[in-house]
């Protein structure tokens, strides 16, 4: 069942203003420890890129709280919701903290999806119901 659905779309150019105005300090206020050195990591190769992977987490994490219809309220944080990549490039939504414990609370999981181009990035969330397998029986 699904319990919530969020989109976002982000102008790239407002990330790098934010950039350009407070440095590695918005970095490290909307991302998460592990997307930290991705962004690092991209920024040092590919200046463009690593803005534009802010910008999808960005958006990410804004579709996400739209998802599960808190916002960016407790105990939605910034930097307790990552938006990490699996091995075949596949994004997945990371909890932890007090957001991770309320999220597992409900029995939810949550399903992204991310993109960007040169002057947008956008992203949807589903968040659903997980089955209770007892349930079934």
């Amino acid at each position: 069942m699904i319990v919530g659905i969020g989109t976002d779309i982000c102008e790239v150019v407002r990330i790098e203003r934010a950039l350009v105005r407070h440095g590695d300090r918005f970095a490290e206020k909307v991302l998460g420890p592990r997307e930290l050195q991705v962004w690092r990591a991209r920024s040092a190769r590919y200046p463009d890129r690593g803005m534009r992977y802010v910008a999808t987490r960005f958006s990410a994490k804004e579709a996400f709280s739209k998802a599960i219809g808190l916002g960016m309220r407790m105990p939605m944080t910034w930097r307790h919701c990552e938006i990490l990549n699996a091995p075949s490039g596949q994004p997945y939504i990371a909890l932890s903290g007090a957001l991770a414990t309320w999220f597992d609370e409900r029995q939810w999981c949550a399903h992204v999806t991310v993109s960007d181009e040169s002057a947008y990035a956008t992203s949807h969330v589903i968040v659903s119901q997980t089955l209770n397998p007892t349930a079934l029986s």
